[in-house]
């Protein structure tokens, strides 16, 4: 990771025009307090972004992004905006997707540090973004699955403890199938797990694909994972293995994307060896993840188009 930032954000005033390569634009409402407990601004969270885009922007260029919109904070109302707003800068890149309604949605697209800034400052906190490319939305180049702790109906659920042990299990059915995982905090309260494919397969079948693994592994360790998607079957005490992010159009954050938690953490790359070390969601944020980085580098550069041999689903469907 690059040691030294592109551009710093002014620290007095409460806006600025930015000037990034050609392209020029607003940034608004620095000042505004955007994680209470923390005690992070708005200004902060574009700054950390600033610093990680070389690593978080080839993961995610090329990709429609679904905006998740917190005016207020991270502890204030949000909204999903898919489409892109009016009055965006006509160097923003969209990504033109019909869905099955008919209706035409034109997505933005975050290709460079300045289309990244300018939907943080609408205030979006974390990015979601599409798993197929924009050339070929029906089809994923990766799929994944969010290890997520079951509720307990009481505030509580599946200690994170637990969670770790289900990635463990999860990357245990990978290896048998050779298939390569990597793995990252969500940010929140789980892991993600994403298995770098072979574009071809239509997202429909990946999903089928995903699911038929995630039942597959909940029935080899029931006392730890389930796979029911029915909130109300699921058993206390384990992980949900989420097979249904696969699903044509949906999204889960992005890595490297800040979360709106309390505390600021960041969806980040761990090593399995730090999984079976114990590590928690609540140790990477955003005042120390960019330390992190300038030691560690993208450990999910695997998982970038033509960096690593990606696995061919059609002959295992």
């Amino acid at each position: 990771m690059p040691a030294k930032v592109m551009v710093a954000l002014p620290r007095e005033a409460e806006g600025a025009t930015l000037h990034i390569g050609e392209r020029a634009f607003n940034v608004t409402n620095l000042s505004k307090v955007f994680f209470a407990e923390a005690n992070l601004t708005k200004r902060d969270l574009l700054q950390y972004y600033l610093d990680v885009a070389p690593l978080l922007l080839p993961h995610v260029k090329d990709r429609a992004m679904v905006m998740k919109r917190y005016p207020h904070g991270a502890a204030g109302e949000f909204f999903f905006m898919k489409r892109t707003p009016a009055g965006a800068p006509a160097w923003l890149h969209t990504c033109r997707i019909e869905h099955d309604s008919g209706n035409i949605i034109d997505f933005p697209v975050v290709d460079d540090t300045a289309a990244l800034l300018w939907i943080i400052n609408l205030g979006c906190i974390d990015l979601n973004q599409w798993y197929a490319r924009c050339d070929d939305v029906q089809r994923p180049d990766y799929l994944h699955f969010d290890l997520d702790p079951v509720k307990d109906g009481a505030g509580g659920g599946t200690p994170f403890d637990v969670v770790r042990e289900a990635a463990l299990v999860v990357k245990e059915a990978l290896d048998d199938l050779h298939m390569p995982a990597y793995a990252k905090t969500s940010g929140s309260n789980g892991i993600h797990v994403y298995v770098p494919i072979v574009r071809g397969p239509v997202q429909h079948d990946v999903w089928r694909f995903a699911k038929a693994f995630a039942y597959a592994a909940a029935a080899k360790r029931p006392d730890i994972l389930t796979a029911e998607y029915k909130i109300a079957k699921r058993p206390k005490g384990r992980v949900l293995v989420d097979y249904n992010q696969n699903a044509w159009g949906r999204t889960l954050a992005s890595v490297y994307s800040v979360r709106p938690t309390p505390r600021a953490t960041v969806s980040t790359p761990v090593t399995w060896d730090e999984i079976a070390n114990g590590i928690t969601v609540g140790d990477f944020r955003v005042d120390n993840v960019r330390q992190r980085l300038a030691r560690t580098g993208d450990l999910w550069r695997p998982l970038l188009v033509g960096r690593t041999k990606r696995v061919d689903l059609a002959p295992l469907m």
